[in-house]
């Protein structure tokens, strides 16, 4: 199967559970959960779930499916707090939690969709022993969020973020979540130790590498196919590895933290290009996905190790 139609199919089936598990919302906090939760998505952490499962274990991911929703309502209760935080009025197209209910049943429904995972988790049909090691690798996976999340607030305030700073960062901030991801469904689906470890390892070096490609993609496309303010990140003064590569050339990013026209970022990207640090970038990358793909090799070839390979490379030659 092809990686476009396999995305397709999974996001259709996570779709479709999740209206089963929580499309009839009773209460005003409950729709406040749902409302990111059906806003759309890719729903690349239960692909990246079904995929390890069942490259263990083929066909074992219809038995666990449950789990695999945890880590998107996971995803989900991360966005809503993040929303807070940044004060963001959409996402997804769509008015965020905060800006419709408010902030305090903001909180509360991130907090909903918090203990909805680990409910989830328990649902599959796996192993008592399994699950309570899955539910223990997420418990400490929200806490590398949180860590993550306070790293990059307090780089605002920074001028000297490290390149391993900032790698620690999204790696705890986005990879994790992509690591636990992969490692929860070759978990209970049977895997070893050794076959858990190595896909947390793919999960969290995919989904760093995930993160520096939005970074690329802040920059370099348009609002209209990205969704966002083009070059917001370098407007803003962030301390993403375009900065950080940039700072270590010797290029001051300050002149550019003002309002930005067309014009004005075409000639930033050009300087940027003429001077290396894109390409640099896209190195860095790419060194992430290959370590990555390289880390599964220990699997028996099946279809779903090659989507594995295919996704991974899918993470950073995406342009939205």
């Amino acid at each position: 199967m092809e990686l476009e139609t396999y995305l397709k199919k999974t996001a259709d089936e996570v779709n479709s559970l999740l209206q089963d598990c929580y499309g009839d919302p009773k209460t005003a906090l409950s729709r406040a959960a749902n409302h990111l939760l059906f806003a759309g998505g890719k729903r690349l952490r239960p692909v990246l779930f079904k995929m390890a499962a069942d490259a263990v274990n083929p066909g074992s991911s219809a038995r666990i499916m449950p789990a695999g929703l945890s880590l998107e309502v996971t995803h989900n209760f991360t966005l809503i707090h993040d929303d807070i935080m940044d004060k963001d009025e959409y996402r997804r197209g769509k008015k965020t939690v905060h800006t419709l209910w408010g902030e305090p049943v903001a909180i509360l429904a991130g907090d909903v969709l918090y203990a909805r995972a680990f409910h989830l988790i328990c649902q599959a049909d796996a192993p008592e022993n399994a699950k309570v090691r899955a539910i223990s690798l997420l418990a400490r996976t929200c806490e590398d969020i949180c860590e993550g999340q306070q790293q990059d607030m307090s780089f605002e305030d920074r001028e000297d973020v490290t390149r391993d700073e900032y790698l620690e960062m999204v790696t705890k901030k986005t990879g994790v979540l992509y690591g636990t991801a992969a490692a929860i469904g070759s978990l209970l689906a049977g895997g070893s130790d050794t076959q858990v470890d190595a896909f947390y390892n793919y999960g969290c070096k995919t989904g760093a590498a995930f993160q520096i490609q939005d970074d690329l993609i802040d920059l370099l496309e348009s609002s209209d196919k990205s969704g966002k303010d083009q070059a917001s990140d370098i407007r803003e003064g962030k301390q993403t590895l375009i900065a950080i590569t940039a700072r270590e050339r010797g290029i001051n990013l300050g002149p550019w933290r003002r309002p930005l026209d067309k014009e004005d970022i075409a000639s930033l990207i050009a300087m940027l290009n003429e001077n290396g640090v894109i390409h640099a970038v896209q190195q860095e990358a790419e060194v992430l996905i290959g370590s990555a793909i390289d880390g599964i090799s220990i699997l028996p070839e099946t279809p779903e190790k090659r989507l594995l390979a295919d996704l991974a490379w899918y993470f950073i030659k995406r342009d939205y």
